[in-house]
């Protein structure tokens, strides 16, 4: 190639599955991120009618789940909420069962309205209600079923899109349609639910929490004891994570989670964070301003904070709190020594 021309050099390159990386320089290392993602809210109200639509439509047999995932509009092919988290709202109506699988992916469910459902996870009964989050951890067993009398819907989250692209995923179909319960139900909770006292017997090396449901009247509980003695975080109010107790990590490798009470005329803080952030309304009203981009939300939407997008919580009322659910994949960012955060 003594005498070729550089249009010919390159020509030549990418036949050799090559290419310069003089050409790719600004486009591969960037002065700071730019999300994929976009700021957007999912109004519950509007959803719920669609979900009961196909409830009655769609059988739970031929859906297996019956989910309407959120699916953010930068992030559409392969479908995701966020970069690397995916949520969705599942339907279960009285009667029906969703059947056995596992999967790789990380997953958890909180629980939006209803009660009467549990799941089963690798033989233990959990049984879900109102503001319960409940965790699936990677490669365990579980089916969904529902002897109750109302339709009951959750919000799943997932941590497929990380797992996908780290070709990292595999699925099984269970053997048997459903599993039978080999432990007491709800053990793994009733176990490690007192606060500091863990039981000793225990010592999982599995790096998630050891619970199976971390139940609602003690989020509240919690959020009750420090009433307005404490100022909380100037930019996310009194926010509360649920750990895993025997060493105080995320529930999740992959995930965290948060209960947030914003106080009533509450204003936080501008700022902007590597982790991308999923947020459920479980009470209240309020709006978020994100990127530029402001969002009203109301009771059970959700809505999203892509990474490194400035984001402000407002809550509008002068007499009512307003509690929000997030996820995020702050425990993936922290573990890649890749989390920053400024105030804006």
């Amino acid at each position: 190639m003594t005498n070729a021309s550089d249009e010919e050099a390159y020509t030549r390159l990418a036949a050799e599955g090559a290419a310069p990386l003089w050409r790719y320089y600004g486009s591969l290392f960037l002065p700071e991120p730019k999300p994929t993602a976009v700021p957007i809210v999912w109004h519950y109200k509007a959803l719920r009618e669609v979900a009961m639509h196909f409830a009655e439509s769609l059988s739970i047999e031929d859906a297996a789940r019956r989910v309407l995932m959120l699916v953010n509009p930068g992030l559409q092919d392969p479908p995701a909420t966020v970069n690397t988290l995916f949520s969705g709202i599942q339907i279960l109506l009285p009667g029906e069962q969703a059947p056995a699988h596992r999967h790789t992916a990380n997953a958890f469910r909180f629980v939006i309205e209803g009660s009467g459902v549990y799941t089963t996870v690798d033989g233990e009964r959990l049984y879900m209600n109102p503001g319960d989050l409940l965790l699936t951890a990677g490669w365990k067993w579980h089916d969904h079923f529902h002897p109750g009398d109302n339709p009951m819907l959750w919000l799943d989250g997932l941590d497929y899109p990380l797992v996908n692209l780290l070709e990292a995923g595999f699925y099984e179909q269970g053997a048997d349609r459903f599993q039978k319960s080999v432990v007491p139900d709800g053990i793994s909770t009733r176990q490690f639910i007192h606060g500091r006292l863990n039981p000793v017997w225990l010592n999982s090396q599995e790096r998630h929490s050891p619970l199976g449901s971390y139940p609602w009247v003690e989020t509240e509980r919690a959020l009750a004891a420090i009433g307005d003695d404490a100022d909380g975080c100037e930019h996310d109010g009194v926010s509360l994570e649920y750990t895993n107790p025997l060493d105080g990590g995320s529930v999740l490798p992959t995930i965290g989670c948060r209960v947030q009470r914003l106080r009533p005329g509450f204003v936080g803080r501008p700022r902007r964070q590597t982790s991308s952030v999923i947020c459920h309304v479980v009470r209240g009203s309020g709006s978020t301003e994100v990127g530029g981009k402001t969002l009203e939300w109301q009771e059970k939407d959700v809505f999203v904070i892509p990474g490194w997008l400035a984001y402000q919580h407002r809550n509008g009322s002068r007499d009512e709190d307003a509690v929000l659910f997030t996820s995020s994949n702050e425990p993936v960012m922290k573990a890649l020594n890749l989390y920053r955060e400024e105030a804006v």
